[in-house]
Formats: structure tokens, C-alpha cells, sequence
């Protein structure tokens, strides 16, 4: 006798794809159910993933309030657990992943168009989420320091100065910033990475962890490169591409913990196509 499927929709499926992420086992570097930071627990990420519930409904609303509003107000939940920032970067991703979902047929198209129609107010309010936690960010492009996502809501004024929409803000932030790139082009790494998560099999967390090191593997990751330089973070790339299975990711992963190297980017990535991967009927 099959097993029902769970009749979630997608603020549900997002809220899920956070715990799943966490849950994955080894992920070189982060946070997962068998491995902690000294000042991060793998149970303040259940928080947080349950802490952002209120901005991913209100994402699930079409009525409700933009992804600016929706995105800030999840980071304000998520932020309510003793760890700080454990998620921000996934909700960037989910928030409109899950407006898509709400609105329609999820794919890469409506997702971009979704984050086209982005306002100067969803820019005021994805600023302000940045004085919920702090957020390893690089610099601001050049001669645009007012727009230092560091300033928080102070920058969220100089965009609106500015007439910037989110959109305006992410293309801005391409050079730098992977999380960026993935919004304005309609999430493409995020779908690919469902597709083979999807063709994977076995239990949905260890298909999150291959996932994740296949994505580590495919480039260098943006926040690596923010906190270690590009000469790190292609050392992970490339080390993380040569693991043939988790039984060596488990060495890398070893090895990062000792080095403090975190490659958060990735982190959001999976969970992003995680997300995606259940939309479209990833067992759980």
C-alpha cells in the first residue's frame, strides 16, 4: 500500500526545505545534524526555519505583502533563537520561490519575472532585514557605499533615493554575490540542482547532502570568497568536486570545521532546490 503524500502547500514546503537542509549529513563546513559551531547549534536552525514561517506565508499570500515585506519579516522571526543568523541567505531565496509557487506554475521564467516586478519598497525592506542579524557581506560596488547592506535600514533609504527596486539592488550585487546572480537569472542552479536530486533516491536528507556537494563542487562559493579569499574558496571547489561519495565529504568536512571555513552560499542554494524538489514531488 503506497503512502499518501503530505497535501503541503508552499510555505510549508519552504519551512520543510529549511529543516531538510539542516538535516543533511556531512555538509562540508556547515551546520548539520551531527555537527555544531561552537557559537551554532544545529537546534537553532530548527528554530530559525520555524521562526521564519510567518514571512514565508505571508509570501504564500497574494495578497499579502510584497517579497521586501514578506523577506524581512521572516528574517525577524528567524532571527529569534540564540544563534544569530542562521538562514538569511536561504530565505532571499525561498521568499520568492514560494510567491512563484503561490502564483502559479513554478519555474525559472515566472521566478524571474517574479523578482523583475520587485519594487523600490521591497529594496527599503530587504535592508531592513539586515538589522535583524548580522550578515557576512562583502563591499558595496564601487562608489556606491550608501548602499552597504551593513548600514540596514539606512541603506534601504538611500536605495529609495535612488528609485532602486530589489531587482535593481541584486543586479547591482551580481559581481559578488551568488545568491544575487541566482535571483535576476530565474534561480537556474537551483532547478538543475532539483532535477538531480529528484533522480537521486534514498532518504530525502541524504539526497539534500549529495546535493549540497555537488553544488560546492560546480564553483567557488560567494561567501568563502567573502570571508577567505578566492584562493580558498577554489581549493573547496575543487576539493569538494573530487569526493566521490559522503564518506569523503565527510573528510572535507573535517577539515573545514578546523579551518572555520563555511561555505553559507551553497547552504542556501540547496535549500532553495530543495524547496523546488518537493514542489515538484520529492518523497518525504
Amino acid at each position: 500500500m503506497s503512502t499518501p503524500r503530505p497535501d503541503f502547500g508552499p510555505a510549508a514546503h519552504a519551512e520543510l526545505a529549511l529543516l531538510l537542509e539542516v538535516a543533511g549529513t556531512p555538509k562540508p563546513g556547515n551546520v548539520d545534524r551531527t555537527h555544531d559551531f561552537a557559537d551554532l547549534r544545529f537546534e537553532q536552525f530548527l528554530a530559525g526555519a520555524v521562526g521564519g514561517r510567518p514571512g514565508l506565508d505571508a509570501a504564500a499570500d497574494p495578497d499579502g505583502p510584497g517579497v521586501g515585506r514578506s523577506f524581512e519579516r521572516a528574517v525577524a522571526g528567524m532571527s529569534q533563537q540564540a544563534g544569530g543568523n542562521t538562514q538569511f541567505g536561504c530565505l532571499l531565496l525561498l521568499i520568492p520561490l514560494v510567491r512563484t509557487a503561490t502564483t502559479g506554475m513554478l519555474s525559472r521564467d515566472r521566478v524571474e519575472r517574479v523578482v523583475e516586478s520587485t519594487t523600490v519598497d521591497d529594496a527599503r525592506a530587504f535592508f531592513m532585514a539586515f538589522d535583524h542579524v548580522k550578515v557576512a557581506v562583502g563591499d558595496p560596488p564601487e562608489g556606491l557605499d550608501a548602499l552597504d547592506a551593513r548600514r540596514g535600514a539606512d541603506a534601504g533609504e538611500a536605495a529609495a533615493a535612488r528609485g532602486l527596486t530589489l531587482f535593481d539592488v541584486c543586479l547591482l550585487s551580481v559581481p559578488g554575490d551568488g545568491n544575487a546572480a541566482e535571483l535576476v537569472r530565474g534561480c537556474p542552479r537551483a532547478f538543475r540542482a532539483a532535477d538531480r536530486m529528484l533522480a537521486d533516491d534514498g532518504p530525502a536528507p541524504d539526497r539534500v547532502a549529495r546535493t549540497f556537494l555537488r553544488l560546492l563542487g560546480d564553483r567557488p562559493d560567494t561567501l568563502v570568497r567573502t570571508e577567505h579569499g578566492a584562493t580558498v574558496a577554489r581549493e573547496v571547489r575543487n576539493r569538494a568536486a573530487a569526493c566521490a561519495d559522503l564518506d569523503d565529504a565527510g573528510r572535507l568536512a573535517a577539515d573545514l570545521r578546523e579551518r572555520s571555513v563555511n561555505p553559507g552560499t551553497t547552504a542556501d542554494l540547496t535549500a532553495a532546490a530543495t524547496f523546488v524538489a518537493l514542489e515538484r514531488g520529492l518523497p518525504v
